[in-house]
Order: structure tokens, then C-alpha cells, then sequence
């Protein structure tokens, strides 16, 4: 998959994920209710649809971790520096997924993605290269090992 169509798939995805999580409009209630079907999460979100989890695993997101993942993932996060995931475990889950992306689109390019980990992961706290190669390394083993 070349670059533009990379973006162009990401761009779809998220605007797909947009509209799912608006709620709302004419025809959402010819939409299953999730907790009608179970699917929902704690925070009473649908289930993504499998179109959305089958265009996240062509570009090597991996799904949403386990409990025992996650919580492993935030410990190898917090012992590099507490200001990673700064008490938003879901945020940290969510640009680690996306970060998982990166290294399946750039394979043979581990400076682009540790430059695409430190932009993703940089907020209120700038990570330098070092801490973003850390970043990486915990992302690829904990939640995207395959990639």
C-alpha cells in the first residue's frame, strides 16, 4: 500500500469513527442501542464495525489490548517517564495503536518511526529521541509484536 493511499485509508477511518461516535441523526435508531447487544464497552461506546477493525488491521493496528496488556504496557510507559501517559491509560493505548501503524507502514525506516512515536507521544511534555525510542520499544512489544 503506497503512501497516499495509506492516508487516504486513515483519513476514511477516521472520519467512519467520527460519525459512529456522534450518535444522533435521522437513522441512528435503526442502529442496534450497545447495551442491547452487549458489545458496548464500559464507557457504553459500540463496538467498532468490522469494517473499521479490517481496515485497522491492514494497516497493522492492532485491536484494543486486554486488561493484562494494557496494564503491562502502562508499567513499561510509566517506568520510562510518568509524564507518558500522565493518568489517560486510554490515550496512551490509543497513540500506541497508532504508533503500531507506523511501524508497519515504514518498516525499513526505524528513524521515521521513532520520529512519528516522539511527534504522536509529545504534548504538554517534549520527548527527545532517546525516550522516543523507549516509547517505541515498549509499543512494539507490548501491543504490536507481529509488526
Amino acid at each position: 500500500m503506497n503512501h497516499r493511499t495509506t492516508i487516504a485509508v486513515s483519513a476514511a477511518l477516521v472520519a467512519a469513527a467520527g460519525l459512529t461516535a456522534c450518535g444522533g441523526g435521522a437513522k441512528s435508531e435503526n442502529r442496534p442501542a450497545a447495551a442491547a447487544t452487549g458489545a458496548g464497552t464500559a464507557s457504553g461506546d459500540a463496538a467498532p464495525s468490522k469494517a473499521i477493525e479490517d481496515a485497522e488491521q491492514r494497516l497493522g493496528i492492532p485491536p484494543k489490548p486486554n486488561a493484562a496488556t494494557q496494564a503491562r504496557y502502562i508499567a513499561a510507559l510509566d517506568a520510562i517517564s510518568r509524564d507518558i501517559v500522565n493518568g489517560k491509560p486510554e490515550r496512551a493505548v490509543s497513540r500506541g495503536r497508532s504508533t503500531c501503524g507506523s511501524i508497519h507502514s515504514f518498516p525499513k525506516d526505524h528513524a521515521k518511526q521513532v520520529d512519528l512515536t516522539r511527534q504522536r507521544f509529545s504534548g504538554a511534555t517534549q520527548f527527545d529521541a532517546a525516550q522516543s525510542e523507549k516509547i517505541l520499544q515498549a509499543v512494539h512489544t507490548h501491543l504490536c509484536p507481529k509488526n
